[in-house]
């Protein structure tokens, strides 16, 4: 699927790198993650996976399951251990699900990969087997916003690896692109979708120029900061909508707009960790700044 490497769905056999900030404030267990659902889920607009919202997915692809009840609470349990930074469980639980839980298990594995795992090689591997999970979530339930955001942000993380030049010459920032829009046709307050498509633009203008930008990939500064400020308004206290602001102004500006990226990861610092992805997002921040 992804040129160079041919992933499997199976992870390494070794247990993945420990989550660094474990905090009993990260734990949902019982009726909490119903309610911080909102707040947890702002970003990626995830429908809280109920039975109602679980046996409307069986009743649009009923091969992948008839207990409507069991699979919600399975879902529920694997969004808790993502949510604890327990990521090889939840991935683990979440591709169990198949179609079901492709989003967790993709939003597991992608956060893990970019924070925990430092080969590249290794990481190369998870956004292809991930980007797999996410071609079966399209296929099987197609209406799901994060079926086609959670493509983007592997095959995203996985041309971030190789370079924007071979993504391009590739065509994966094409699939990108694709995917992103398919998000933000079925979700348009989805975050991070938002941010993830102000950064597409801003890599491309980066990288080959503002005019062959606009005239071969129709991306432009303009864009970029478009959607990267419309994720910050739509998530102000989310450390990554910050994050990639500023990661995004740097792009597009350089040196120009390094005290504007600067602030941008102060304000990310600076904020309370809700759940274990916060906690990496803003021990990063936190790096930046040192």
């Amino acid at each position: 699927m992804l040129a160079g490497l041919h992933g499997e769905l199976t992870m390494a056999k070794k247990g993945w790198a420990a989550f660094p900030h474990a905090d009993k404030a990260y734990d949902y267990a019982g009726d909490k993650l119903a309610k911080s659902w909102k707040v947890l889920h702002a970003g990626d607009q995830e429908p809280f996976p109920d039975e109602k919202h679980v046996a409307k997915l069986l009743k649009a692809n009923p091969k992948l399951g008839k207990d409507a009840a069991a699979s919600a609470s399975a879902l529920q349990e694997a969004w808790r251990a993502f949510h604890r930074g327990d990521f090889e469980a939840a991935f683990e639980q979440g591709k169990a699900l198949k179609a079901l839980g492709a989003s967790v298990a993709i939003k597991a594995g992608g956060i893990h990969a970019t924070y925990l795992v430092d080969a590249e090689k290794e990481k190369l591997a998870r956004y292809e087997t991930l980007a797999a999970l996410a071609d079966d979530a399209i296929a099987a339930l197609p209406e799901e916003a994060n079926s086609h955001y959670r493509r983007a942000f592997a095959i995203g993380r996985y041309s971030q690896c190789i370079s924007i030049t071979k993504a391009l010459a590739q065509g994966l920032a094409g699939k990108v692109k694709e995917s992103l829009d398919a998000t933000l046709d079925l979700a348009p307050k989805h975050a991070e979708a938002q941010t993830a498509l102000g950064l597409y633009h801003a890599e491309i203008v980066g990288k080959v120029g503002g005019m062959l930008a606009k005239l071969t990939y129709g991306a432009s500064a303009a864009t970029a900061e478009k959607h990267l400020k419309e994720a910050t308004k739509l998530t102000a206290d989310s450390p990554i909508a910050w994050i990639e602001y500023g990661n995004g102004l740097l792009l597009l500006h350089g040196d120009k707009q390094e005290d504007a990226a600067a602030e941008a990861y102060a304000k990310a610092a600076k904020l309370k960790p809700r759940d274990a992805m916060e906690a990496l997002d803003v021990a990063w921040a936190k790096d930046q700044l040192a």
